[in-house]
C-alpha cells in the first residue's frame, strides 16, 4: 500500500493554535463506520453516544518538562531534549540534542550542581546522555513542556497541556484526545453508568513523523513504554464477556489494549488465523504495534481521536479501526476518513493536537 495513499492537503489556517476553553467545549464529530454517516456536535454532548455499561479507557501518562538548557564547557549553547528513560534510576537517557560538535565525551553543564555527558551517538542520530544525578527533580525547575512543532502561538498555561486525569510522568507529547474531558464531564459519565479506567503509555516524539517509506508496509513504527495493570485487563475482559462496549480514548490506548490482545501474548497481530476477539492480557514493557489498513482490531469497539497529520501511523490507525466494517473493501477505511476530513474541514473544525476530536462508532 503507497504511503501517498494518506496525504491530503491542511492550509495551516486549520491547525489549532490555542486549545478550546473550557476542554469540554471543542467541536465533536461522530463518525458512523458502517455507513459514513457523520453528525457535527460538541464535545460535551458525548454522553448521548455512551451507555450504562461502557467502559472508557485512557491514557493517564503525563508529559514532562522535557526540553533543557545548557552550555558547553567552550560558552556554547545546548538544547537537549530528552525521549526515553534508559535506566531505573532516570540518569542515563535517550535524547534529541541541538547544538555544535555533540560528539561522544562532551560535557554540558545545566546547573552548577547538574551536568550532563553524551556516552553515545545512535545509528538514529539521537544521543546516549548520562547524568551527574537523576534529572527528575531538576525537571520542573529547568525543563520546558514540549509542544508540538506545528503548534507555534501558544502562551498559555503549560498545565493546559496534559489531560485533566494525567498522573505517572513519561511522555514527551500528550495523549491529545484526552485533553476534551473535564472533571464535570467524568462524573456526569460516571453517574450515567459508563465506567472509565486507565493504561499508561510514555508518548514518544516520533508521534508527529511521517511515514517516510513509499509503502506502509516497509515502516518500522517506533517504540513506547506501556503499561496494562492486571486489575484493568480484568475489567476489560469482564465487560468483553459481558458484552459491554471498550471505547479507547486515543490511539495511544487503542495500541496499548491491542498490543495486550496481541503481542503481549505472543499473537500476530496480523496473523489472520488468530482469534477474532482476544482478551487482553497484563503487561508492563515495550509497545511497537504498527497498526495499517488490514489490521483486525480484537480489544475495542469504539475510538475518540483528534485530527491527525497526513501520511501519520495515527491515521492508518484510524483507517483501519473505520475499515474493519468492511472487510470485503480494503481501502474502504481509508477512503471514508479522507471523506470525512474533507467535510471537516468545509465545516471549519480545528486539527491536531490542540484541535477538534472525533467519536467513531
Amino acid at each position: 500500500m503507497e504511503t501517498a495513499l494518506f496525504d491530503y492537503d491542511l492550509p495551516e489556517s486549520f491547525i489549532a493554535q490555542q486549545p478550546a476553553e473550557p476542554r469540554d467545549s471543542s467541536r465533536l464529530l461522530v463518525l458512523h463506520r458502517v455507513d459514513g454517516r457523520i453528525e457535527h456536535r460538541i464535545f460535551r454532548e458525548i454522553g448521548d453516544y455512551l451507555r450504562a455499561g461502557d467502559l472508557l479507557v485512557a491514557n493517564d501518562s503525563r508529559v514532562i518538562p522535557a526540553r533543557l538548557h545548557g552550555r558547553k564547557a567552550t560558552g556554547g549553547e545546548v538544547e537537549i531534549f530528552l525521549l526515553r528513560q534508559q535506566d531505573d534510576a532516570g540518569v542515563q537517557w535517550e535524547c534529541l540534542v541541538r547544538g555544535r560538535g555533540l560528539r561522544e565525551g562532551v560535557k554540558v553543564a545545566l546547573t552548577d550542581a547538574l551536568e550532563a555527558v553524551v556516552t553515545a551517538v545512535t545509528p538514529a542520530g539521537t544521543r546516549i546522555v548520562e547524568f551527574s544525578e537523576p534529572v527528575h527533580p531538576y525537571l520542573e525547575q529547568l525543563g520546558e513542556v514540549p509542544l508540538p512543532p506545528y503548534i507555534t502561538a501558544y502562551t498559555g498555561d503549560r498545565e493546559r497541556y496534559q489531560t485533566v486525569y494525567s498522573r505517572p510522568e513519561g511522555s514527551v507529547a500528550a495523549p491529545t484526545a484526552g485533553l476534551h474531558f473535564t472533571p464535570e464531564l467524568l462524573i456526569a459519565l460516571r453517574q450515567a453508568g459508563v465506567a472509565f479506567d486507565t493504561v499508561t503509555l510514555h508518548v514518544g516524539l516520533d508521534t508527529f513523523k511521517p511515514v517516510e517509506s513509499a509503502h506502509v508496509e516497509e515502516h518500522h513504527i517506533h517504540t513506547e513504554w506501556a503499561e496494562l495493570s492486571s486489575a484493568t485487563a480484568r475489567r476489560i475482559n469482564d465487560a468483553t464477556l459481558a458484552r459491554q462496549r471498550i471505547i479507547a480514548v486515543g490511539t495511544t490506548t487503542a495500541r496499548t489494549l491491542e498490543w495486550g490482545a496481541t503481542g503481549a501474548q505472543g499473537i500476530d497481530p496480523y496473523d489472520a488465523q488468530a482469534c477474532p476477539w482476544q482478551r487482553v492480557a497484563a503487561f508492563v514493557g515495550d509497545v511497537n504495534l504498527f497498526i495499517y489498513p488490514g489490521y483486525r482490531f480484537r480489544a475495542i469497539d469504539a475510538l475518540i481521536t483528534n485530527f491527525h497529520l497526513p501520511r501519520s501511523s495515527l491515521l492508518m490507525l484510524v483507517s483501519a479501526f473505520i475499515g474493519q466494517m468492511h472487510p470485503d473493501d480494503p481501502d474502504a477505511g481509508r477512503q471514508i476518513l479522507l471523506a470525512t476530513y474533507a467535510e471537516a474541514k468545509r465545516e471549519g473544525y480545528r486539527f491536531f493536537s490542540f484541535g477538534d476530536a472525533m467519536l467513531i462508532l
